[in-house]
């Protein structure tokens, strides 16, 4: 009696590059060549394939096609932290995992560097990596009772002044009891993902990703307390924008924006969908961190024995 197995369902990515750098270009050349020699599928959206030296066999889908990632296995992102970012989209829409190659200067968010791209092409053709989870938060704009919008971020949603000259006037919250108020240029809320983004430069604390937590970071406030703030990943977070203060405005992860009138209230929360990243090797975040930050550890003559 013969055995009939069934073929094998044919694999497929979607490759992201930011096109208008050269590098990105040459490398996704690199990496397309290399899937499609070993009968890996490539998807590349229309808007980028005009700038790409892409083979035949490359499948091209409109930007807006909901049915982009329907089959694909990973999401292959070529670029700096907005490309990065971009791919975070994608991914936490459809739910596909990310590897990120960075090409710009720090990118915490990506697995790989552009040295790296025979490696990645490898460790996809295997299957050699693994998937993790990190956290997202969801953001609702209120005014008056009524919601004006909603958003979601990975790395932050940053409540920030329009006008130069004026600052923002804020009140913080935490679980729906008052905190402080300041004049500030604004205020962060973040994940530990996004701890290594705008809440690093504006002065909040460096948190392992394996640690879940919301951040809450002051930017440039006038007061005697505007610490940032830690907060477990069960707290809603929020931050009303004074009645009497100009308006501001609500930037996630630096991408979406929406203005914030006065008497706007922004409300943070741990996100219900979290973005899937795939890991290619096990290095500690603490390898990561002193590799990205070029951090001085000449001195260390390791753990006691």
């Amino acid at each position: 009696m013969t055995e009939t197995v069934a073929p094998q369902a044919a694999r497929t990515v979607l490759l992201l590059a930011h096109t208008g750098r050269p590098a990105a270009v040459r490398s996704a050349e690199l990496v397309v060549l290399g899937l499609l020699r070993s009968g890996i599928g490539v998807r590349v959206l229309e808007a980028e394939a005009t700038d790409l030296p892409l083979p035949p066999a490359v499948e091209k889908i409109p930007d807006d096609c909901p049915e982009a990632l329907d089959g694909c296995e990973l999401i292959i992102v070529l670029g700096g932290d907005g490309t990065l970012l971009r791919g975070a989209e994608f991914s936490r829409a459809s739910g596909v995992p990310m590897l990120g190659v960075n090409l710009g200067r720090v990118g915490f968010l990506a697995e790989a560097e552009r040295d790296d791209l025979d490696k990645v092409v490898d460790r996809v053709v295997t299957k050699a990596y693994e998937v993790e989870e990190r956290m997202t938060l969801d953001v609702a704009v209120y005014q008056n009772g009524d919601v004006l919008h909603r958003d979601w971020a990975l790395n932050e949603a940053a409540v920030q002044k329009v006008s130069p000259e004026r600052m923002l006037e804020v009140v913080l919250a935490v679980d729906g009891r008052p905190v402080t108020g300041f004049g500030c240029d604004g205020v962060i809320c973040a994940t530990p993902t996004g701890s290594t983004a705008y809440a690093f430069s504006a002065g909040g604390p460096v948190v392992w990703p394996e640690v879940e937590a919301l951040l809450m970071v002051p930017i440039g406030a006038h007061a005697l307390f505007a610490k940032p703030l830690v907060t477990t990943p069960e707290s809603v977070l929020a931050v009303e924008v004074e009645p009497h203060t100009p308006h501001g405005v609500l930037w996630c992860d630096g991408r979406r924006t929406v203005e914030l009138p006065a008497g706007a209230r922004v409300e943070v929360r741990r996100g219900a969908v979290p973005v899937r990243l795939a890991r290619l090797h096990h290095a500690s975040f603490t390898d990561r961190l002193v590799a990205k930050f070029a951090l001085p550890v000449s001195g260390w003559r390791g753990a006691p024995r």
